[in-house]
């Protein structure tokens, strides 16, 4: 099978999207219970995910690191929701949500998906003017 490599970068930016619609998704969720006893955040962890398997081919350059974690069929890029911090918190009814704090993270959450909406559009108009 003849293999370009056209859409490398956007499956990695698509695996990206997914990862952030997840976390807030669970960032969300977290908001919602703010007021839950016992409940405990939750996060999604794509960025240190995507580090650990881009640290594994040093010395090669980032289009190779691309062609490699797709021809790898990118399971192992899928984000996960973790429990974070499962044993601290600072208040009284062992929840650990600090809404300050979730917003803050909701806001930088969405920036970083439109973000990468745009930079996939802007992939798709580069091939679209390449075919025409």
């Amino acid at each position: 099978m003849l293999s370009s490599g056209i859409y490398d970068y956007i499956d990695v930016m698509n695996k990206a999207a997914d990862a952030t619609w997840l976390r807030d998704t669970a960032i969300s969720n977290n908001i919602a219970n703010g007021d839950t006893p016992g409940y405990k955040r939750q996060d999604v962890d794509f960025e240190g995910v995507f580090q650990r398997e881009l640290g594994k081919m040093k010395y090669v350059s980032l289009d190779e690191k691309m062609s490699d974690i797709n021809e790898g069929h990118m399971t192992h890029l899928d984000a996960q929701i973790y429990t974070d911090a499962e044993n601290y918190s600072y208040r009284l009814d062992k929840n650990n949500v600090d809404p300050e704090q979730e917003y803050a993270e909701l806001a930088s959450t969405r920036i970083k998906y439109n973000a990468l909406i745009d930079s996939m559009t802007r992939e798709f108009q580069r091939i679209k003017s390449v075919i025409k």
